[in-house]
């Protein structure tokens, strides 16, 4: 393809530390597959056959050696390994990879799970020889509990303002409620290139972006910019209506040096061009095709730096980059492959009751009257008699022994859950131990020392 593709895998996954503290949050199994392995999966479908993949040592290593990490993807990964305490934004990854940059680039990120047809954002980005192409997604209301957060999780109170011309296609502004300190405003030039624009929100940015190359050389020149989300893309979007004539100076010059302090240190020019910028060009002075109405102006109002966006109304698009969202993304991700339910090296006992809508993993053991439903058991489970698990995640590696009882729970790797232990909306952390008899409804949490770390178990409370 004329796209090369770079896989963002590399986050510490801050907003889930209860979940990464032992684990990389490119591994986190999500629907017994390692969490990177969807958006290497997407690429895969539409054609893809290499990935520069931006990761850890920690992340490769546990690729290499561990089985049950194993990806399952035909094309080559290019592994670019990165310091793993270096404090590294996503604009400095693709600054870092620079020069095995050749072409225009899509980058992903590792916790996209989405059925998108990937081609409605790539052809925005060739229809329109754009500088930008992007996807966003409508923000979701994630309905399952999440264990350790007493009563219903609210959402947070800062918004992302998006505007965008009649199209719905062409991004024309961008700012995020936070930065807003004298409230929304629009610049002029902006306004007289498209007097009708549509400000939407409750919009969420997927983290899925095409651009051109020389977005990544103007990079390398620019090493204030270290976030594509929080302040290039923002940056791009700004860019498209700086003024190119002097006839607008006295007009702009008060809007152009908020501009300057909104844009820091960033310099340097962004010179847009390509190889087949002459017959562009003649194309484009032969057509009469025009992206606008309303004037005699010609198409994109003679600018070179076009951002475009696809908004996805339907279909199945997260980010897993919070607890909620890990357990919705349990929950809807297996449906994006076809694949039983049960792992054909999974021992089964028939006196066991499972649901349709729950997974088994490779090489699990589940013993009699045992019944699962709505939930997701890892690799290399023992589940023991007369044991309960109903919405859960059970990761790899755990041990439920007889007669428990486990409800809207997360337990990770390696954890031990004794006889009898009765769990209600908890977190269990990875090679933890719950104790005999155990009820985690007696305790706002329970803590206790190990060798590594810490156990938490958080208590949901209704009010």
């Amino acid at each position: 393809m004329e796209l090369q593709a770079v896989l963002m895998a590399a986050g510490g996954g801050s907003r889930m530390t209860d979940l990464t503290y032992n684990s990389p949050k490119p591994m986190l199994p999500v629907g017994n597959k390692p969490l990177m392995w969807y958006p290497l999966n997407l690429l895969e479908r539409v054609g893809f056959e290499e990935v520069i993949v931006i990761t850890t040592k920690e992340v490769q290593k546990m690729m290499s050696t561990d089985p049950k990490m194993k990806l399952d993807v035909k094309m080559k990964l290019d592994w670019v390994c990165i310091q793993e305490d270096g404090d590294m934004g996503t604009a400095d990854a693709l600054r870092h990879i620079q020069q095995k940059i050749k072409t225009d680039i899509l980058v992903v990120s590792c916790d996209l799970i989405t059925d998108v047809a990937l081609h409605e954002v790539v052809d925005l980005f060739r229809a329109h020889n754009a500088t930008l192409a992007m996807l966003m997604s409508k923000a979701h209301e994630f309905t399952e509990t999440v264990p350790g957060q007493k009563g219903k999780k609210k959402t947070g109170n800062q918004r992302d303002f998006v505007g965008v011309d009649q199209s719905g296609k062409r991004l024309l502004f961008m700012a995020n409620e936070a930065d807003l300190e004298d409230g929304l405003s629009i610049r002029k030039s902006i306004m007289r290139k498209h007097p009708r624009m549509h400000i939407k929100t409750g919009l969420v940015d997927a983290h899925l972006y095409c651009l051109k190359k020389a977005v990544v050389d103007f990079l390398t020149e620019n090493k204030s910019i270290s976030s594509i989300r929080g302040e290039l893309v923002p940056y791009l979007v700004r860019k498209q209506f700086s003024k190119t004539t002097n006839s607008q100076k006295n007009k702009d010059d008060a809007e152009d040096q908020n501009q300057k302090k909104n844009d820091g240190s960033t310099n340097h020019e962004l010179l847009i061009s390509s190889r087949d910028e002459t017959l562009l060009q003649l194309a484009q002075d032969r057509s009469c095709w025009n992206d606008h109405h309303g004037d005699m102006s010609e198409a994109y109002h003679g600018g070179k730096l076009r951002c475009y966006v696809h908004i996805m109304d339907q279909g199945l698009c997260y980010r897993v980059n919070t607890l909620a969202a890990y357990i919705e993304a349990n929950r809807l991700a297996p449906k994006l492959f076809e694949e039983p339910a049960v792992h054909p090296s999974a021992v089964i006992s028939e006196r066991c009751q499972m649901g349709s809508d729950s997974i088994i993993g490779a090489q699990c053991q589940v013993a009699d009257k045992t019944s699962i439903k709505r939930s997701t058991i890892g690799h290399s489970t023992i589940i023991k008699e007369k044991v309960k698990v109903t919405n859960s995640i059970i990761m790899h590696g755990v041990i439920i022994e007889e007669g428990c009882n486990i409800q809207g729970s997360v337990i990770c790797s390696n954890a031990v859950i004794s006889r009898g232990a009765d769990l209600k909306y908890c977190l269990v952390g990875n090679g933890q131990r719950i104790e005999p008899e155990s009820e985690a409804n007696t305790h706002p949490y329970i803590h206790k020392h190990t060798h590594i770390l810490y156990i938490y178990v958080y208590i949901y409370i209704y009010i």
